[in-house]
């Protein structure tokens, strides 16, 4: 920053110094400011001689630094290059604790679209620990949950706001369809107004009749209550989300199904829904059947009604690759003994299909992805809002490392690494209504930071950790997580994980 010259001294010059004094102070950095403190918020916290992405697509810039005061980022400092390394630039004052970014890339948390939060699975416990400190070791700071038990996961929602537990941001979706299920325009309404009434960020939609699901989403909008819609094969698809303005249609049932000329798709007599194999089979057919004109019709129709498209790319793609799905490399560290049983082929667990998949099913899929791939980039190119979530938990994806993996498969459908990572900050931010808060790297928006060891504009995969026997020094991974200011030193949770799914193992193994 360049400094302004006076032609006189007077009280506005001795006010002025002394504010800048505080703001840049000395040229060059405290050194002996220590790291931030695992779990708590420092009263400021300078991150130092990073790279910045600021999330709304725009390049990365620095170096810079970074200041944040108790939960709000308050300055974004820019350095310069020539100044820094002959030691004499100017710097943001000292703070209470400090982060080395040297060589490392700052940007907004990433919020995970679609998340679940479970505390079981198959009827088994599962430590809640186990999944958020994944999620913040990944460098997720806010997760919308789209299915849980809604109570708990309201109070939980209460203890992170807190700082009482480590965990994400949460927003909460809760579930819809309850018993008993509404049956008539007031009973959804009413329902509407309870789930608001209750403390509910948002409701998850699932299959609805077309007659229901206008007054629904009429209710909601004027509410004020957020909606997400897992269609299915149902009477309700993407036209009437575009009619009645929907938030979010979450995977993809009901965009291709608009597109079908009869509107229906080409069953064989023995189909049942209720059979997941058969099913998600049938599933990987479906893009093929959509017409192309009309499918742009259902599309520009979407973007132009401001419904946004979460696909959960990730949780699908064990259909066209179990291979690849059943044997990921972090596995043997990161899974957990409980999520590793429900993977496994059962009829009894939902997205456990795969005891007779075929070569020609994954087949299908692939095909299907491609046709996916396109739909995704000419929605956005008619002005749609794409997001990112994981859905993981199901279908051989875990907490976090699933959401990295669906930034991945963004960048396959075609979209650039900045967009890509807009689409897990700037974008996820609007389709929860929260971009004047979080979402973005700016003064004055709440401080979900994350430091990444590298650059993820260059290789989305930083963001994994380093695996066991990997070379020493593998620059790689999240090294700090702030969310609302908390600093968490995302290393540390990743091996309180591993430890976790050891001792779990280790039970498991001994157990009769």
């Amino acid at each position: 920053m360049r400094m302004p010259t006076f032609r006189s001294f007077s009280y506005r010059t001795v006010a002025l110094a002394a504010l800048m004094s505080a703001t840049w102070g000395a040229t060059l950095s405290a050194q002996n400011a220590p790291a931030p403190t695992h779990g708590e918020r420092a009263q400021r916290l300078v991150i130092r001689n990073v790279m910045v992405i600021e999330g709304n697509g725009t390049p990365a810039e620095g170096p810079k630094d970074v200041v944040i005061e108790g939960n709000r980022i308050v300055q974004i400092a820019n350095l310069d290059p020539v100044a820094l390394r002959d030691g004499n630039a100017r710097r943001p004052a000292k703070g209470d604790a400090e982060i080395d970014g040297t060589g490392h890339y700052v940007m907004p948390g990433l919020i995970n679209l679609h998340g679940h939060v479970q505390e079981e699975r198959g009827g088994t416990p599962q430590p809640l620990d186990y999944q958020l400190k994944l999620w913040l070791g990944m460098g997720i700071t806010s997760v919308r949950d789209v299915g849980s038990n809604t109570s708990r996961t309201l109070e939980l929602k209460q203890r992170s706001a807190r700082g009482d537990v480590h965990a994400p941001r949460l927003f909460v979706y809760a579930r819809y369809a309850y018993m008993p299920i509404p049956l008539d325009e007031a009973a959804v309404r009413q329902r509407v107004r309870d789930l608001k009434a209750m403390g509910a960020d948002g409701t998850k939609l699932f299959g609805m009749d077309r007659e229901l699901y206008a007054p629904l989403l009429d209710e909601a909008n004027k509410v004020g209550l957020r909606t997400a819609h897992h269609m299915a094969v149902d009477e309700a698809n993407a036209n009437d989300a575009a009619a009645g303005r929907l938030t979010s249609i979450e995977h993809w049932y009901g965009v291709p199904d608009a597109a079908i000329p009869s509107g229906v798709q080409d069953f064989p007599a023995n189909f049942n829904y209720n059979d997941e194999g058969m099913r998600f089979r049938l599933a990987g057919r479906l893009w093929r059947e959509a017409e192309p004109e009309r499918l742009q019709q259902v599309l520009k129709s979407l973007a132009d009604s401001g419904v946004a498209w979460n696909p959960t790319l990730d949780i699908y793609e064990a259909s066209r690759d179990l291979q690849r799905a059943e044997s990921q490399p972090w596995f043997r560290q990161y899974l957990h003994p409980t999520l590793e049983k429900f993977f496994q082929p059962d009829p009894a667990s939902h997205g456990s299909y795969f005891s007779d998949w075929s070569s020609v099913d994954e087949t299908y899929w692939k095909q299907n992805y491609q046709i996916w791939f396109k739909a995704l980039r000419d929605f956005e190119s008619y002005g749609g809002v794409i997001g990112a979530g994981e859905d993981a938990g199901f279908i051989y994806q875990v907490y976090g490392f699933g959401l990295i993996r669906e930034l991945e498969l963004h960048q396959e459908a075609g979209f650039p690494a900045l967009k890509v990572l807009q689409h897990a900050t700037l974008n996820n931010a609007r389709i929860l209504g929260e971009e004047s808060r979080i979402g973005r790297l700016r003064v004055g928006h709440l401080a979900d930071v994350i430091v990444v060891k590298g650059n993820p504009l260059a290789d989305l995969k930083v963001f994994y950790p380093p695996l066991e026997g990997a070379a020493a020094g593998t620059n790689a991974g999240v090294a700090w997580t702030v969310k609302d200011g908390i600093a968490y030193d995302a290393p540390r949770l990743l091996r309180e994980v591993r430890e976790m799914v050891s001792a779990a193992r280790a039970t498991s193994a001994t157990s009769p």
